[in-house]
């Protein structure tokens, strides 16, 4: 699976939005660069591409790409369920490229954005954790950093809920607990420079209704507006192109599962990488001042209403 990369066109003008000075951008890196050298409980982190991806992520704010890779190395230290033993030829990480849909879309928006579709199976037996899930969405995550070499005016996301039923919300839905929710968001919205442009939810119920009205709390209030819940997929249309999307919602990019074993692949591709990598992390010893404790980053627990479903 190849990322197609933005046209010369479409990076004038993602370079615009993202406040990328082409006379700037490389002293730029070098200031987060020597900045990182001069963090004592930060690793020594030379990966230009990816220092690049966090700037622009940041639309090039050295202090919020300061904050945003402090966070990043933070959380890969604070949560090893999902930072630690990421295998992509564990079964379980097989598992969940095959029952959810959750990598992005090979091509672009006309105004350069990346799609994302994620959309569960109708499963009784599933043996991967919603955890494991969520690891495998991170270490995606991870090769996008490196692999979006010219950087990208943001993501879109594309939510079908058409499994969301009450039968498998008791079976699924309920082990999304507000703890595992909370870390999860925070690596996402805190820790990785994901700019989430919008959000569509399709094949919508009441169920469906109720788990968003549980999420929002965690979410920001920019996101929280980006919410948008379609009726059809013809207003779907009109935010993201039919051809871009899986054969499945009309569109031109195949098959769901092929995407998903193109995916799969890859990370496969990078075993070795996503092992080297694990050492890659925050040392809370080491931190000035008063090191971060599991309260600083994720609050104290039960502090987030439950989900009950009637």
């Amino acid at each position: 699976m190849t990322l197609v990369q933005p046209t010369s066109e479409m990076q004038l003008r993602i370079r615009s939005e993202l406040n990328e000075d082409v006379n700037t951008r490389d002293s730029d890196l070098e200031h987060i660069k020597e900045w990182l050298w001069r963090q004592p409980h930060l690793p020594n982190w030379e990966d230009d591409a990816r220092i690049m991806t966090f700037l622009r992520g940041c639309k090039f704010s050295l202090e919020k790409t300061k904050r945003k890779l402090d966070m990043y190395f933070t959380m890969r230290a604070a949560v090893p369920e999902f930072f630690a033993n990421r295998d992509p030829t564990l079964p379980e990480i097989k598992e969940v490229m095959r029952i959810v849909s959750i990598p992005p879309l090979p091509g672009l928006t006309k105004n350069g954005r990346r799609v994302v579709v994620m959309k569960g199976v109708d499963l009784e037996h599933v043996a991967a954790t919603v955890a494991d899930a969520m690891k495998a969405v991170l270490m995606i995550g991870d090769i996008r950093l490196k692999e979006e070499q010219i950087g990208v005016a943001g993501d879109v996301y594309v939510l079908d809920a058409s499994v969301a039923t009450p039968q498998n919300f008791a079976q699924h839905f309920a082990k999304f607990t507000p703890a595992l929710l909370k870390k999860f968001f925070i690596c996402v919205q805190e820790a990785y420079p994901v700019k989430v442009k919008e959000v569509h939810v399709i094949n919508v119920s009441p169920l469906v209704d109720t788990i968003i009205n549980f999420v929002k709390p965690i979410l920001k209030e920019k996101l929280r507006e980006r919410i948008y819940v379609h009726n059809d997929l013809n207003s779907l249309y009109e935010y993201v192109p039919k051809e871009m999307l899986p054969e499945e919602y009309g569109g031109a990019a195949g098959p769901i599962a092929e995407i998903n074993q193109q995916w799969l692949d890859k990370m496969i591709s990078y075993r070795d990488w996503f092992q080297a990598e694990e050492k890659i992390k925050a040392d809370e010893s080491k931190r000035p001042g008063k090191p971060k404790t599991h309260d600083d980053l994720f609050g104290m627990e039960g502090s987030f209403k439950q989900l009950s479903i009637d």
